[in-house]
């Protein structure tokens, strides 16, 4: 696994977009989770698990087209290996937007006016992705840095670093 993380606007979605796409591109299978501050809806009012939902299920599972969702409710927020059990086996990679405070490896998205500088994430800190590092990549205090389009360049160097598997 591999925690992307960064101020909110400062383009880990993006960039986990990115990456995703050229993990692929290599052949390799590749799942993401997204952690959210609040609370958030991903069915919509009016289908039927919507209504299931609100009948008061405490779990809707929709399967079908080659796609499964399930939608749990929850005393507290799930653990990510809570999460990570739900996944399929023989995953390449997890790539994790935010869960900071974990210890897993980190990729730390910055862009110019957004936030309140770097988070400092300290010893887990793999890389920099910001906006302002030049073509081609650069150090920055000891850390490779890139682009936020080189997803190639981060994707070389997680294989690298031995975090694909």
């Amino acid at each position: 696994m591999v925690s992307v993380v960064g101020w909110h606007n400062a383009g880990k979605t993006l960039f986990i977009e990115r990456l995703v796409v050229e993990l692929r591109s290599r052949g390799l299978r590749v799942a993401t989770i997204k952690h959210s501050r609040g609370e958030f809806e991903m069915d919509h009012p009016g289908t039927d698990t919507w209504r299931f939902a609100q009948a008061g299920s405490e779990a809707v599972a929709i399967s079908g087209g080659g796609r499964l969702a399930l939608l749990q409710n929850r005393a507290q927020d799930a653990t990510l290996d809570e999460i990570v059990a739900l996944l399929p086996r023989g995953l390449d990679l997890i790539l994790v937007e935010g869960f900071k405070r974990l210890p897993l490896p980190k990729i730390e998205v910055t862009r110019a006016g957004v936030g309140e500088g770097r988070i400092g994430i300290g010893s887990d800190l793999l890389a920099l992705v910001t906006d302002d590092a030049p073509v081609g990549g650069c150090t920055v205090h000891g850390l490779p840095c890139f682009r936020p389009d080189d997803a190639s360049g981060v994707a070389a160097l997680l294989r690298a670093r031995g975090l694909l598997r």
